[in-house]
This record gives structure tokens, sequence and C-alpha cells, in this order.
């Protein structure tokens, strides 16, 4: 009786370590569904920040740095996107797992060619990202770099798992070289925009559109009565296909343009979950995209 006890026993501690799940925590609502199909059932995804919320605009908050704190591997977007937040949860969570240089602090960004880095930054310049557009995840072929990147980050912290996150990536690869082919297809080359903020140039040089202008004048710069009356005239001698925002803000400034130059306002989704059916990386550009052409 006392040999059978002794052999469970082992038997329920060699066991244990195949039953417990990789801890994901991810900044945004993106990198968590990714995160989610490298993973899979090897994973357990905890995403920080609400999709209605504005990324730039973010703040720690106490269930960020528990949930920082329990984490194996932390993945965020880079190029100082979550500059307000991420450092005090980094800090604060005492997690030697997520430090800046070990295994479980993964920057999403190290694996994309970034666009729009700038020379040099001044204040006169507006909120410009020092380290250049932060706004990669538009852009299939970013995002499966950075996917590979995930695969090998998670096979290093959970080798048991390796030809699992080795075989996901496979299947995620197949999945958006599909896509691809499907999204290019539609009608978006050749189309012109205005855009509130700088946040779809990706999109722009992945599928042929261009950004003539902006509604802001210098990023994260509201504007005046002034530049809006300039920019009605602008809009109605260049004729753009739309006036491109996020569900989080520029709603009344677009509307106004719309009604002065009837030219349409676009709501094109800022990340996962940000409007009904973008329930993942993929169906996100579905809706970002569809949103184009309609």
């Amino acid at each position: 009786m006392r040999k059978t006890a002794v052999v469970l026993i082992a038997l329920f501690l060699s066991a244990t370590p195949a039953f417990a799940k990789v801890k994901v925590v991810a900044t945004l609502q993106w990198i968590g569904s990714v995160a989610g199909e490298i993973g899979k059932g090897q994973v357990e995804v905890a995403t920080l920040v609400k999709p209605n919320q504005d990324p730039h605009m973010v703040e720690a908050r106490p269930s960020m740095i528990l949930a920082a704190r329990k984490a194996d591997i932390l993945m965020y977007n880079g190029l100082d996107l979550e500059i307000g937040y991420l450092p005090v949860l980094i800090e604060s969570s005492r997690n030697p797992n997520i430090q800046p240089g070990k295994p479980g602090n993964f920057d999403c960004s190290h694996f994309v060619t970034v666009m729009e880095k700038p020379v040099s930054v001044d204040r006169s310049m507006g909120d410009v990202h020092p380290l250049g557009n932060p706004h990669y995840h538009y852009s299939p072929g970013r995002i499966l770099s950075v996917a590979e990147g995930m695969a090998d980050a998670l096979s290093t912290i959970d080798p048991s798992h390796a030809d699992a996150y080795k075989a996901n990536l496979s299947i995620f690869r197949e999945k958006v070289r599909a896509k691809q082919k499907e999204w290019s297809a539609l009608p978006t080359k050749g189309r012109r925009f205005i855009a509130y903020h700088k946040l779809f140039e990706y999109l722009a040089a992945d599928f042929g559109f261009t950004i003539t202008a902006y509604v802001e004048p210098k990023p994260g710069i509201p504007p005046s009565a002034g530049y809006i009356e300039r920019l009605i005239g602008t809009i109605r001698e260049t004729r753009p296909d739309g006036i491109l925002l996020t569900p989080y803000y520029g709603r009344r400034e677009a509307d106004f343009l719309t009604r002065r130059t009837g030219v349409p306002t676009i709501v094109v989704p800022h990340d996962v979950g940000a409007v009904p059916g973008a329930n993942d990386w993929f169906s996100f550009m579905d809706q970002a995209l569809s949103a184009l052409v309609k």
C-alpha cells in the first residue's frame, strides 16, 4: 500500500509541469490574439488594455501590476506606444522573468521594419514617436515576423512544447498568406483618404492607397477652427474617398467635415475587439479593409 502511494505521488509530481500553461501577459488585444494563435493550448493569455481604449492614453492600474507579477512572459508593442505605463508595470511587478534583457520580456517591434523614424524630434512636431510609427499591426507581413519571434520566445521559455509552437506557427503562416491573397484582391489600390491621426500608414503602404492629409495638424494636436476651414477647402478641391478615424476619437470633427464636404466618414477599428466582429487579428483586418472599400 505504501509503495503504491509513493508511486502515485511520483506520477502526480512528474505530470504537473505538463499541465502548467505558460502565462502570457499582452499589453494590446492584437498581441494577445496572435500569442493565442501561436501558443494555443500551451498558453494562458491575459490582455491589459481594453479594446475601447486609446492605446496612447493608458495609465497603470493595480490589476495590471498584479497580472505582470504573475507573467512568465510579457509581450508588448514597443516603439514607446506603452511608455506611459509599461515601465511602471515592469518595475512594480518585481517579476524577474519580465525585466529588460530577460527571455520573458518580449518587444514585438524588434521583429519589424519600422516606418517614419524621425531623424530628430522636438516639441514643435507634436506627439511624434521618436522610435518610429508604432501602428505596424495593420501590416500582415510584419505581423508574421512578430509571430515567428513569438514562437521562438515561447520555445525558449517552454522548450518541452517547442514542436507545438513550431506547428502552430506553420498553421498561422499559411493562414496569413491565404488572407493576403484575399485582401490584395480588394479594390484599395489608388484610393485616397484623409485620416484623423497617423495610424494607417502601414495599412496604406501594404495595400496601395494614399493618405493625403490629416485632421490633426500635428500628431496629438487637436485642430483649430482655422485649420478645419482650410482642410475643408482642400477636401473640396481634391475629393478624397473618405475620412478615416477610429472608434475612440475624432468623430465630432470628422462628422463636421462630412457635413460640409459630402465626403464620407469611415470608422476603421484600431485593434481586435474595437468593433463588433473583430474577434481576432484576422477578423480585425477583415473589418479594417472592408471599411475602406464599402
